[in-house]
């Protein structure tokens, strides 16, 4: 009679045969899908990589600093690369130190990232109104040119058109306007000038991005609204407003671009004097007995635009439901 601990059951070729009674070892657990190393999951934070990208920027400033030519390079009358000199281009340790220092000579002169602060807050708000006019004025004109072809014909040409206009020659026209308009007891500011420029550089991205994405649905899907007798609006709500939404969460993040950009130049164009426009063209005059100075603003514009996008980046995580894929213009 044959002992059952040594009878062989069939197995297939690729199977291992057990045998009654052998101790079962467990498999070997595959590696879970998605399971990143610690280093790979450090380098894949976007604080880390944009840490990374300044780190790699400022190096590179230093890098030519020191190797590049103190003249700089010249073709014929145009100049290519800039000078290396310490007026010119000052050592980036130098430009984030004079940031803690005073403004000015002046006994009360504040600190110099404390003055860019403020100047930066007051242009943030001008940014945010221009913002959001820029942006409510796109959605309408978006949603006018998905309804009616002939709106779109009409519209869109010009909506392209409307942005080729300088905008240094547009700001002094639109604080001229304004200062003329009257509307009952309201006075017209000159911060309601440089947010009516920021907007208007704001809406044209939403515009175009929203009317992409409400026209993105399936001709599929459209018919199945219409089969349901769903009419516009229903179809509007319920198809097209969720479709637009990978479209225009990068349009809403280039529009918050914009209008920053918009409220710098039109701070220096129209003189309103506290923001972070007016701050660089004033200590634009410092650039040759104090050469970090002048640096300070424009970290400031940089960061505002950071700040910009990144609330901007908040609003888009109240849409995740919709985001299945946003959509790069």
């Amino acid at each position: 009679m044959t002992s059952p601990a040594v009878v062989a059951t069939s197995a297939s070729p690729g199977e291992r045969a057990e045998v009654p009674g052998a101790p079962v070892r467990a498999p070997r657990s595959a590696p879970r899908a998605g399971s990143t190393s610690l280093p790979a999951r450090v380098l894949g934070s976007k604080p880390v990589v944009a840490v990374f990208a300044v780190v790699v920027l400022g190096s590179v400033w230093e890098l030519y600093k020191a190797l590049g030519p103190a003249d700089g390079w010249s073709l014929g009358e145009t100049r290519l690369l800039p000078r290396t000199t310490d007026l010119a281009m000052p050592h980036t340790w130098e430009m984030v130190a004079r940031l803690f220092d005073p403004v000015s000579g002046a006994r009360d002169a504040p600190v110099l990232w404390r003055a860019v602060l403020e100047a930066g807050a007051l242009s943030l708000g001008i940014a945010v109104v221009g913002w959001v006019v820029g942006v409510t004025v796109g959605m309408l004109l978006a949603l006018a040119m998905q309804r009616l072809r002939v709106v779109e014909r009409a519209v869109l040409p010009l909506v392209v058109l409307s942005q080729t206009v300088p905008l240094i020659a547009l700001a002094p026209l639109v604080r001229s306007w304004g200062a003329k308009l009257e509307i009952g007891s309201l006075a017209w500011e000159p911060w309601m000038s440089v947010a009516v420029i920021a907007s208007y550089l704001a809406f044209f991205p939403v515009a175009v991005g929203m009317l992409r994405g409400l026209q993105s649905p399936d001709t599929i899907h459209v018919e199945l609204m219409t089969a349901y007798a769903a009419g516009w609006f229903a179809t509007l709500v319920r198809l097209r407003l969720p479709a637009a939404v990978p479209h225009l969460l990068p349009a809403l993040r280039l529009a918050a671009a914009n209008a920053v950009i918009g409220t710098v130049v039109a701070e220096v164009a129209t003189g309103l004097p506290g923001g972070i426009g007016r701050m660089i063209l004033e200590f634009a005059n410092f650039a040759s007995s104090d050469p970090a100075k002048p640096w300070a603003p424009i970290f400031g514009a940089v960061v505002l635009g950071l700040v910009a996008a990144g609330l901007v980046t908040l609003l888009g995580r109240s849409l995740g439901r919709f985001r299945r894929g946003e959509v790069v213009a």
